[in-house]
Order: structure tokens, then C-alpha cells, then sequence
């Protein structure tokens, strides 16, 4: 597997200060051109393993429908996710969001190419940064090309030791990082929102090259004209602040690969947000998504109506202040209403539930 090749010394300015790259130049794709989501179910695999087959697609079924994602554990925690017949080298945006009730937390160490296939390399961690393993969702994509921003809108961003690595925004705006505390980051991605009001959801996975235990989150974000601006905070085993590599992405009225028309079984929610971050696209649109409380304190249950066709996909971040952490306490359960009932829960840094805010996504494949 090919590791993500570092971003050249341009400039002094450029690798210490705010980084800024254009628009991407325009082609005919206008949603995910590759794309791979995937559940492993399983955190002990010895061998390359199917990944749960209602719980995973990717763009490789058009011409390979016989193919699945796959997994394998390399050592306590660290995991290989295959992605069959979509390698594109280290491009692309990745996700990992864990699915426990004990506080285990996930990070990607690195993505790149094996022959066809994409590679995803994930390490997970238990409270107090000791690798060990637990279930997680992941999620690869790449994406090309610009759309109106009337048709929804995608940007996604790999944040790298001192310079953006790679970035997209659909819209053709562009994306800036710019450093402003220690392991604090101000992300603006131009053009992508809906001016004046919150719309939208981000996800945010911290990004580590020596597998060492790191969490990333959103702090606060909110809209500057039609701009999206968001601070990415990061921090280390003992929840003190930590500079951090991270990835970053934002969908509007699509779904969180980039996509949508398919899928149009697709919603996202935050839980303190306003009506336009709270989106199901079958259910008409903005409002329609819910959120409960449950036992213990810091568990909630997130209710997506009607997204219930075919495999589907979860992904969470926290959001807020101080170090606390989210994710999903299992696999979301598909109902009779219908509905996808997204259990999450948040902790703090013992890894003790606690309440907390989040932003949370769901998909279907169609």
C-alpha cells in the first residue's frame, strides 16, 4: 500500500500560516466518483473477512457486484480495510466512527492503493490511548468537478502536519485551514452553505501516522455568508489539546459520500442545530428527523424516518467544547415504521457516559 505522499515545502508562509487551495478544475462528475462505506461487525479477523454485507456498497458494484469490502485485524486495534476494484491512490476523504458501549475510540493511520483495491488502515484505541479493538463504520471517498450550489453542495478536507494535503468543494470555492491555538484549527470552505442560516452537517476523523491515540471534534461552526466555517479541535489519550492531522467534510442536502440522486434515502441531524441541519430527504425534506434521550445519561436514540432502503450507513462526530467524545453504542436498528434508529452515545475522557452534543449522518445506498 502506497502511503499519502507529504505536501512540499512551497512556502514557509503557506506551511505554517493558513493554507488555501482553489477551485477544483471542472469536469463531467459532479457527485463521488469512487466511493466505499463498511461496517466491521467483526474486530477479530485473522484473515481477509466480508465485511457485513446489509451494511456495505461502494462504487465498485457497478462493475463488480459480485465484490465486498473486506477486513482484517493486523494487531490489537489496527485494522485493514479493503475497498475492491476503486484504488485511487492516497486521494479521498475518510471517515471511521466507533460502535461500543465502553468508550473505545478509532483513528486512520493512513489510505492508499493495493494493486485495484483501496486500503484503509485504522487503529482504535481504549480509554487511556492502550490500543484495542472494537467495531467501527468506515467510510473512503472521491469526489470531482463542481455543481450549483441550488443542487446541495460537498467539501472535504485532509489536514496534514502543517498544509492541507488534498481538498474538494463542489461548489468550485475554495478551502482554507488556518492553526489558531494548539490543536484548535479554523476550516472555511467557500460557497457550500445557505447564507445567513445553519444548513448543512460536518463529520470530522483525527488522522495519526504513528498510530498514536488521537480524537478530533467540531468545537463550533456556523455560516459567514454563504461560507461554512468550522473550528476542529484535537486532543490526545489524557484529553489534553494536541496538535493533530485530521479529515474533515461537509454535505448539504446530499448524502456524506457526496452523492445523492442516488442515494435519495439520505438525512443527517444535529442535535442542537436549527431546522436546515436537521435534513431527510424521503421524509420532504427539513425537520423530519428526531432525537431521545436514553439510559445512561450521554445515550441518545436518533430516529431517521423512511431511510430504510437497501445497505445503509452511520457516521458521528461530537461537537461542543472540552474533550468529550462521541459515537454509535451498536448497529442501527432498521424498523417496521420505517425507520433507522441510530443508538449514540457520548463519554467523557475516562470514557464514562456523559451528555454531550453531536452531529450525525445516515444513508442509504439508493
Amino acid at each position: 500500500m502506497r502511503l499519502r505522499p507529504r505536501i512540499l515545502a512551497v512556502s514557509l508562509v503557506a506551511a505554517l500560516a493558513a493554507t488555501v487551495l482553489g477551485p477544483p478544475a471542472p469536469s463531467q462528475a459532479a457527485t463521488a466518483d469512487r466511493f466505499g462505506f463498511a461496517y466491521v461487525d467483526n474486530p477479530i479477523m485473522p484473515v481477509w473477512t466480508v465485511l457485513d454485507p446489509t451494511r456495505q456498497w461502494g462504487s465498485w458494484k457497478t462493475a463488480f457486484p459480485a465484490l465486498f469490502a473486506e477486513g482484517l485485524r493486523q494487531a490489537p486495534g489496527r485494522y485493514l480495510i479493503r475497498f475492491p476494484q476503486v484504488g485511487t491512490g492516497s486521494r479521498g476523504n475518510v471517515h471511521v466512527t466507533p460502535v461500543n458501549r465502553t468508550g473505545h475510540y478509532c483513528e486512520i493511520v493512513r489510505w492508499g492503493q493495493s494493486g485495484a483495491d483501496e486500503l484503509v488502515d485504522v487503529q482504535c484505541h481504549k480509554p487511556g490511548g492502550d490500543r484495542d479493538d472494537t467495531q467501527f463504520t468506515v467510510l473512503w471517498t472521491y469526489s470531482s468537478g463542481v455543481l450549483p450550489p441550488v443542487n446541495g453542495s460537498h467539501a472535504w478536507l485532509q489536514w496534514g502536519p502543517a498544509a492541507i494535503v488534498q481538498a474538494y468543494n463542489s461548489v468550485g470555492g475554495g478551502v482554507a485551514v488556518a492553526p489558531v491555538g494548539v490543536g484548535i484549527y479554523e476550516v472555511r470552505l467557500g460557497g457550500v452553505g445557505v447564507a445567513g442560516t445553519f444548513a448543512g452537517n460536518l463529520q470530522v476523523t483525527a488522522v495519526q501516522p504513528n498510530a498514536g491515540p488521537r480524537r478530533c471534534k467540531v468545537a463550533r461552526w456556523g455560516p459567514s455568508g454563504a461560507d461554512i466555517i468550522a473550528y476542529v479541535t484535537c486532543f490526545d489519550s489524557a484529553g489534553a489539546p494536541v496538535n493533530s492531522e485530521f479529515t474533515l467534510s461537509y454535505h448539504r442536502e446530499r448524502a456524506v459520500y457526496g452523492s445523492f440522486g442516488p442515494p435519495k434515502y439520505t438525512g443527517y441531524f444535529f442535535s442542537v442545530g436549527a431546522l436546515q441541519t436537521n435534513w431527510n430527504y424521503p421524509a420532504g425534506g427539513f425537520g423530519f428527523n428526531s432525537v431521545a434521550p436514553v439510559v445512561p445519561a450521554g445515550r441518545y436514540l436518533v430516529t431517521y424516518p423512511f431511510l430504510t432502503e437497501k445497505e445503509t450507513h452511520a457516521q458521528v462526530t461530537a461537537y461542543g467544547s472540552g474533550s468529550n467524545y462521541c459515537h454509535l453504542t451498536q448497529p442501527w436498528k432498521l424498523t417496521a415504521a420505517p425507520a433507522a434508529e441510530v443508538d449514540t452515545i457520548c463519554f467523557d475522557n475516562t470514557g464514562s457516559p456523559a451528555p454531550h452534543s453531536f452531529l450525525s449522518t445516515f444513508t442509504s445506498r439508493v
